[in-house]
C-alpha cells in the first residue's frame, strides 16, 4: 500500500493565496469556483489544497502544516529570492511573511512561511534522529535563549520572546558571553521588527554589531550573523 497525506487549508479568497504560491515557484494545477472555491498548488513533491471560506479571518488563523525537505537552506534561499523579486523586499511581518532559518531545540533546521490566508508552513530538515524537544539548558542566558526562541518561532509569540530577552538583559550581577549576547540581541531585534518597534530594533542591532567575536565564535553563530546583516539591511 502507498499512502500520501495532503493538507487542505482555509482562506477567505483563493486568488491572493494562489498568487503568493506562484511567486514561490508553485504551479496552480487545479482551481474551481463552484460548488465551492477550491484550488491545488504543487512544487516538486509539495502539494497543498485550499478552500475558500467567506467568514474566515486570516489574522486569527491557527492553520499549519509541516513540510520536510532534504535541502532546507536551498529552499529558504529560493523563497526569499523570489519574494524579494516580487515585492521589492523580503516580507518578515504581517501577511504574508517568511521567517529566518534556524536550528530548533527538537532536532530540525527550519523556517516558517505564512501565506496571505494566515496558513503557516513549517519547512524543515531533520538534523538528528531524536525529534523530541531538548530540555532547557542550564545557565541563565542559555536558558533564556532557548525559551525566547521557542516563543518567537515555534509559538509565533514575539511579545513573549521580547519579554524574556528584556528580562534577562536587565540582570546586573551576571553577564552573558559574547556569543550569548549577540544571539540575544539579534533575536530581540528580530522580534522588535516583527512587532513594528523600529526604535528597539535599531538599538538592539547597533548593540549586536558592536559585539566582538573571535573567528571561532563567529563560525558558531553563522546563522545569527547572517540574520543581523539582513535586519540591518532592512532599515
Amino acid at each position: 500500500m502507498s499512502e500520501k497525506t495532503i493538507p487542505i487549508l482555509p482562506c477567505r479568497t483563493l486568488q491572493p493565496v494562489l498568487d503568493f504560491y506562484t511567486v514561490l515557484g508553485f504551479e496552480v494545477t487545479f482551481q474551481q469556483k463552484s460548488p465551492h472555491p477550491y484550488a491545488v498548488v504543487e512544487r516538486g513533491g509539495i502539494q497543498l489544497h485550499f478552500f475558500g471560506m467567506k467568514q474566515y479571518e486570516p489574522a486569527e488563523s491557527f492553520s499549519t502544516c509541516h513540510i520536510r525537505t532534504d535541502d532546507v537552506d536551498g529552499l529558504h534561499e529560493v523563497f526569499r529570492t523570489r519574494l524579494k523579486a516580487a515585492y521589492g523586499r523580503i516580507p518578515t511581518r504581517g501577511l504574508p511573511r517568511i521567517g529566518p532559518l534556524k536550528d530548533t531545540s527538537h532536532g530540525v533546521r527550519q523556517f516558517l512561511v505564512t501565506d496571505p490566508g494566515g496558513n503557516c508552513l513549517r519547512v524543515g530538515q531533520p538534523t538528528g534522529r531524536d525529534q523530541h524537544h531538548r530540555p532547557a539548558p542550564g545557565g541563565t542566558f542559555s536558558r533564556a535563549l532557548h525559551h525566547a526562541s521557542l516563543f518567537a518561532d515555534s509559538r509565533e509569540d514575539p511579545e513573549g520572546a521580547a519579554k524574556i530577552v528584556d528580562r534577562v538583559l536587565r540582570i546586573e550581577d551576571e553577564r552573558p558571553t559574547p556569543v550569548q549576547l549577540l544571539r540575544l540581541l539579534v533575536l530581540r531585534a528580530d522580534v522588535a521588527r516583527r512587532l513594528g518597534d523600529e526604535e528597539t530594533a535599531a538599538s538592539a542591532l547597533a548593540r549586536a554589531a558592536a559585539v566582538r567575536l573571535t573567528d571561532r565564535e563567529r563560525e558558531s553563530v553563522h546563522d545569527d550573523l547572517e540574520r543581523l546583516e539582513e535586519l540591518r539591511g532592512c532599515r
